[in-house]
């Protein structure tokens, strides 16, 4: 097969099924950059928050300073009577 007889580059040349490019069309679709950065900053962002979430969770289990009756310091979680 020369290059004469292939229509471009990679699989767009290739004869397929209008199904076969319906189900994958990330291989015969060109990149497109504004789209490929505006999803990256989305999921940056996104995973940014839920890390933010979880940081603000663990810093309101309300951990206070106890003695135990050897006189030993240690952090101890705030529980009520229904815990």
């Amino acid at each position: 097969m020369s290059s004469s007889d292939s229509k471009g580059p990679g699989l767009r040349g290739v004869r397929t099924t209008s199904l076969f490019r319906a189900v994958n069309p990330e291989l015969f679709i060109r990149p497109n950059k504004p789209v490929m950065a505006f999803g990256l900053i989305t999921i940056t962002l996104c995973v940014g928050y839920l890390g933010y979430l979880h940081a603000v969770k663990e810093n309101s289990q309300e951990l206070y300073e106890a003695v135990d009756s050897d006189g030993e310091r240690y952090m101890r979680r705030k529980t009520s009577k229904w815990d």
